[in-house]
């Protein structure tokens, strides 16, 4: 989420004024992260709020680098009025993506055309420009149920298909259509849904690739995952996907293995300008993970690290040991009936978890 404080602090910060019932200028929310970490530069470089993570993504070489991208990047557009938040990013500042290497940003989300559809034309152009895959969103339903493709060193590719949910909050009039932008809107979560998805897939898939349905769903803050979720996420392993992806909690949820398979309910905020705003401090939102899978040949996992970090002054950096231990605890017991084994951390301190 690196619209709306974060984007106040780059070198080219849109115009701060926002639409919100109590906030009115994007950098009060730079002010409130102030209030509690001290000091917040400014005009700053892009690889900032990447902070301690850059090295650490460095060292772990992905094959591909994923996220759910939770911002319009626009000068352009009307804000929707139907919508009480709206995330936007100076198309300049498209660099903090490109700094982090950022392969594929998934767009299914409920705040990709907080602008609008020229602000969602202007965010592909940005994306493109900069050389980074989209998935879940395009000029036209066939765009927006395109996979995104990226190629493994091993052979094949990580195959990512971008998924949203109304029950992330997505407006329906955002649903793409054969001569409409949009982004790819699920009708429902039933098997039928499930099916084509699993025919898309096996249209898509080449020998080698690894599936990834990156999905929007679910509400931002608790740890109990819907039972309608977690019925689509192991029908969707079971027509073919290897990884669901999911997001939309501002807080990891829980992780379940089916069938060998990688299931992340939802991974959390990795990057947000919440760091001011109280609230909901159980969930300790100001922690964040980047997950690093290991999958074998069939796309079943071999083994699942998870780097550790925490916001500040709106960058990341490594969190301290007592917040790892908290979250490979938290991790452990919210997933202790979703065939995760045993969450530990290693001498680098890294969570480490594989099947149970």
């Amino acid at each position: 989420m690196v619209g709306r404080g974060i984007d106040q602090i780059l070198a080219h910060p849109s115009d701060p004024v926002l639409h919100e019932p109590f906030v009115r200028d994007a950098r009060d929310y730079v002010t409130l992260a102030e209030e509690v970490s001290g000091p917040v530069a400014r005009n700053v470089a892009p690889e900032y709020v990447w902070g301690d993570a850059l090295e650490l993504f460095e060292q772990a070489a992905p094959d591909a680098r994923i996220v759910n991208l939770e911002t319009s990047i626009t000068r352009d557009g009307e804000h929707d009025p139907s919508k009480g938040v709206h995330y936007r990013m100076h198309p300049e500042n498209v660099a903090c993506l490109s700094a982090a290497a950022i392969d594929v940003c998934v767009l299914a989300n409920n705040h990709v055309l907080d602008w609008g559809r020229s602000g969602l034309f202007e965010t592909l152009d940005s994306l493109a420009k900069a050389g980074i895959a989209v998935a879940g969103a395009g000029r036209s339903l066939e765009q927006a149920q395109r996979p995104a493709g990226v190629p493994m060193r091993g052979g094949g590719r990580a195959l990512v298909f971008g998924l949203g949910d109304d029950s992330s909050g997505i407006p329906a009039s955002w649903r793409a259509e054969p001569g409409r932008a949009g982004i790819d809107l699920l009708t429902d979560l039933s098997d039928r849904t499930a099916d084509a998805i699993g025919e898309r897939v096996r249209a898509k898939r080449r020998p080698h690739d690894i599936v990834v349905a990156s999905v929007h769903w679910g509400s931002n803050w608790g740890y109990e995952v819907p039972s309608a979720h977690v019925r689509f996420a192991r029908a969707l392993i079971d027509r073919g996907v290897d990884v669901v992806h999911g997001h939309s909690s501002h807080h990891p949820r829980p992780i379940e293995i089916h069938k060998g398979k990688l299931v992340l309910y939802g991974c959390g905020d990795l990057l947000d300008d919440y760091e001011g705003i109280g609230g909901h401090r159980a969930y300790r939102g100001e922690l964040a993970l980047a997950y690093l899978p290991t999958l074998d040949g069939e796309g079943r996992l071999v083994e699942l690290r998870m780097l550790p970090f925490r916001v500040r002054r709106m960058r990341l950096e490594r969190a301290v040991p007592d917040d790892v231990r908290w979250l490979a605890q938290t991790l452990e017991r919210i997933s202790r009936h979703d065939g995760l084994g045993r969450v530990t951390v290693d001498d680098a301190g890294a969570l480490v978890a594989s099947a149970g």
